[in-house]
C-alpha cells in the first residue's frame, strides 16, 4: 500500500506523523510546566505566605504573653489596663491571621496541630484574661502567682504546638519540593525519551520516503538514457500507481511505440531497396531494348542507302532496269519487314517505359509515405523531450533519405518520361518510314510491270 501511495501521500502522512510527535512533546512538556507552576504556587501559597501568617501568630503571642507579663509584675492598674487593651488589640491580630492560616489547604498532620493549638490557645487566654483581670483589681501577688503557675505552663504547651506547626511547614515545604523534582524527572524523561522516539521514528521514515521515491527515479532515468542511446531493448517493470509508477508506465509506453515505429520505419527501407532493384533492373531492360533499336535502325538505314544506290544505278542503267527493279523490290520488301519489325520494337519499348513509370510512382508514393512517417517520428520524439533526442536525429536521417529517395525518383521519372516522348517520336518516324517503304515497294512493282 505504501508504494501506490502518491509522493503528496507520503509527505502528508510523515509531516502528520511528526506533528502528532510534536504535539505530544509539547504537550507533555505544557503538563510538565502546568506542574511546575502548581507546585511553585503551593509552596507559595500553603507554604511560604502561611510561614509568613504562623510567624505573624508567633510574634503576636510572644507580645500578648509580654503584655500579661508586664500587667502582673509592673504593680500599677493603670499599666495593666493599658496592657489589657493591648492585648486584646493583639488578640484581634491573631484571631484575623490564625482564621486566614486556617482557610488554606491543610495537611492532616497539620489540621491535627492547628486543632490542638485553638484549643490551648484558648485554655491560655482563659488563665491569661484572669491574670489580667487580677492586675487591673490590684491583687498584683495573686495575678503574678496564676502568670507563673497556671498561664505560663499553658502558654508553653500552645507555644510548643505553634512551633512544631511552624516546623511542619518547612518539612511539607522540602516534601512538597521533592515531588515536584519527581515530578520533573518524570517529565524530563518522558520528554527526552519521545524527542529521541521522535528522531529515530522521523530517520527511519524519512529513509524509507528517500528509497520509495529515488528508487523509482533512478530506474526512471536508466531508461531515458538507454533509450537516448539507442537502446530499445530496456525491460520496464511498473509495480506501483503512483507518480513515479505513471512515470515509468510513459516510459515503456514511449519506449514501445519506438519500438513499433522503428519497425515500420525498416520495413519501409527494405520496400524501397526492393524498388530500386526494380528500377535497376528495368534500367537494364530498357538499355538493352535501346541497343536493340539502335541495331535495326542502323540496319534500316544500310537498306535505305543500298535502295537510294539501286535507284540512281535503275536512272543510269534503264537497261538493266528490270533485274534491279527486282533486286530493289525484293530489298523494299525486306525493309518493310524490317521496319516493321522495329515498330513493334519501339512499341514494345514504349509499353516497359510506361511500366517504369508506373513503378517509379509506386517508389515515390513509397518515399511520400516514408516522409510522412519520418516526420510522426520527429514530432514524437519531440514531445519525449531529452529521452526522444537520439531518436529524434534517427528520424530525422530516414526522412532526408525518404526525401532523396523521392527526388531521385522523380528525376527517374523525368528521365523515363522524356525517353517514353522520344520513344513516341520514333515509333511515328519509323511508322513514316514504314509508310515511305511501303510506298517504295509499289512504285517498285510499278516500275517491274513496266
Amino acid at each position: 500500500m505504501f508504494n501506490n501511495m502518491t509522493i503528496k501521500s507520503r509527505m502528508v502522512f510523515v509531516i502528520g506523523i511528526l506533528s502528532v510527535l510534536l504535539a505530544g512533546v509539547g504537550g507533555l512538556g505544557l503538563y510538565g510546566i502546568d506542574q511546575s507552576n502548581g507546585n511553585l504556587k503551593t509552596v507559595y501559597e500553603d507554604r511560604t505566605v502561611v510561614l509568613g501568617d504562623l510567624n505573624t501568630v508567633l510574634d503576636r503571642v510572644h507580645r500578648v504573653r509580654l503584655n500579661a507579663v508586664m500587667a502582673a509584675n509592673m504593680k500599677d492598674v493603670s499599666i495593666a489596663k493599658q496592657r489589657t487593651a493591648m492585648t486584646a488589640e493583639r488578640d484581634a491580630e491573631i484571631e484575623a491571621t490564625w482564621q486566614k492560616f486556617m482557610s488554606t489547604i491543610l495537611t492532616p498532620e497539620e489540621e491535627q496541630l492547628a486543632k490542638s493549638f485553638t484549643q490551648q490557645w484558648a485554655i491560655y487566654k482563659e488563665s491569661r484574661n484572669r491574670t489580667m483581670n487580677l492586675a487591673m483589681a490590684g491583687n498584683f501577688e495573686e495575678a503574678n502567682a496564676n502568670a507563673v503557675n497556671d498561664a505560663t505552663p499553658k502558654f508553653d504547651e500552645a507555644h510548643k504546638t505553634l512551633m512544631a506547626l511552624i516546623e511542619l511547614q518547612s518539612k511539607v515545604a522540602g516534601q512538597e519540593y521533592a515531588e515536584a523534582q519527581s515530578n520533573f524527572s518524570t517529565v524530563f524523561a518522558l520528554t527526552a525519551t519521545m524527542v529521541g522516539l521522535g528522531v529515530v521514528l522521523a530517520i527511519i521514515i524519512g529513509i524509507l520516503l528517500i528509497r520509495a521515491v529515488i528508487g523509482p527515479l533512478n530506474e526512471a532515468i536508466a531508461v531515458a538514457n538507454a533509450v537516448a542511446a539507442g537502446d530499445l531493448t530496456s525491460r520496464i517493470d511498473v509495480n506501483s500507481t503512483n507518480e513515479t509508477g505513471r512515470l515509468l508506465q510513459a516510459l515503456k509506453t514511449m519506449n514501445d511505440n519506438l519500438v513499433d515505429l522503428v519497425g515500420k520505419v525498416r520495413m519501409g527501407t527494405d520496400q524501397i531497396a526492393t524498388a530500386s532493384g526494380e528500377i535497376a533492373s528495368g534500367n537494364s531492360d530498357l538499355s538493352q531494348r535501346t541497343e536493340e533499336q539502335a541495331s535495326s535502325l542502323e540496319e534500316t538505314a544500310s537498306s535505305m542507302e543500298e535502295l537510294t544506290s539501286t535507284v540512281k544505278q535503275n536512272a543510269d542503267n534503264a537497261r538493266q532496269a528490270n533485274q534491279l527493279a527486282a533486286g530493289a523490290s525484293e530489298v523494299a520488301v525486306k525493309g518493310g519487314a524490317v521496319v516493321g519489325q522495329v515498330v513493334q520494337t519501339m512499341s514494345s519499348i514504349n509499353e516497359s517505359s510506361k511500366k517504369i513509370v508506373d513503378i517509379i510512382s509506386v517508389i515515390d508514393g513509397i518515399a511520400f509515405q516514408t516522409n510522412i512517417l519520418a516526420l510522426n517520428a520527429a514530432v514524437e520524439a519531440a514531445r519525449a523531450g531529452e529521452q526522444g533526442r537520439g531518436f529524434a536525429v534517427v528520424a530525422t536521417e530516414v526522412r532526408t533519405l525518404a526525401q532523396r529517395s523521392a527526388a531521385a525518383a522523380k528525376e527517374i521519372k523525368e528521365l523515363i518520361s522524356d525517353s517514353v516522348a522520344k520513344v513516341e517520336d520514333g515509333t511515328r518516324l519509323v511508322d513514316e518510314a514504314g509508310a515511305t517503304m511501303d510506298e517504295i515497294v509499289s512504285a517498285v512493282k510499278r516500275v517491274t510491270d513496266i
